[in-house]
């Protein structure tokens, strides 16, 4: 069982954005990029904040937005909603820190229904055993959330859908080499329309 509280050594990432709840922090407050700025990716689309959501417009090849402020490395979780609006590849690749590395939460990639971790050993969602497949919808909300601790990294969609399962032990987690301007915490798209909404992020530690 995880009990949510305030680490002290995250009060300066806790300033750093807006506190909602004990164990809450609002990473996007619906109406600008404050705290966030725009990935440079060759060939990027446009980002605009709109009606409460970040759209990312289809880029040659990625579009995101990258986390400016500061950010744990390990015992939190991460919840936003997430749609692809028009394309058919991934619509989140959600970038973030884990201990000292960095690993890349994939949804709707290869062809629109590929989804899990990038990368383990070398070997992206596509080529690894996190990987997996649904139908990915255009025009519909996804919830998503991620969990990480100092041993695993875990995901759900929409809640009740267990999609990532993995416990870090010696494998060696990495990016692929196109999202690394990404790092530390970014979203991005992948020749996709995507918009984004309900970023926030929760503190955890163990009793």
């Amino acid at each position: 069982m995880m009990k949510k509280l305030f680490y002290m050594s995250l009060w300066l990432f806790a300033l750093n954005a807006a506190v909602i709840g004990q164990d809450t922090l609002l990473l996007f407050n619906g109406v600008s990029l404050e705290g966030w700025e725009e990935t440079y990716f060759d060939g990027q689309g446009k980002v605009s904040v709109k009606d409460g959501m970040i759209s990312l417009g289809a880029g040659n090849d990625l579009t995101g937005i990258t986390w400016i402020r500061d950010y744990p490395v390990s015992n939190y979780e991460i919840h936003l909603e997430a749609m692809r609006i028009e394309g058919n590849d991934f619509f989140c690749g959600l970038t973030f820190p884990v201990k000292g590395s960095f690993c890349t939460l994939v949804l709707g990639g290869w062809g629109g229904s590929v989804l899990g971790l990038s990368s383990i050993d070398g070997y992206d969602a596509y080529n690894n055993f996190t990987g997996d497949s649904r139908t990915f919808r255009n025009g519909r909300w996804y919830k998503i959330k991620l969990r990480v601790t100092d041993d695993k990294i875990e995901a759900w969609l929409d809640e009740s859908d267990r999609i990532v399962d993995f416990t870090i032990g010696n494998y060696r987690l990495s990016l692929r080499w196109e999202v690394e301007p990404s790092i530390p915490l970014g979203i991005a798209t992948y020749k996709t329309t995507g918009a984004i909404r309900n970023i926030q992020m929760v503190l955890l530690t163990e009793e």
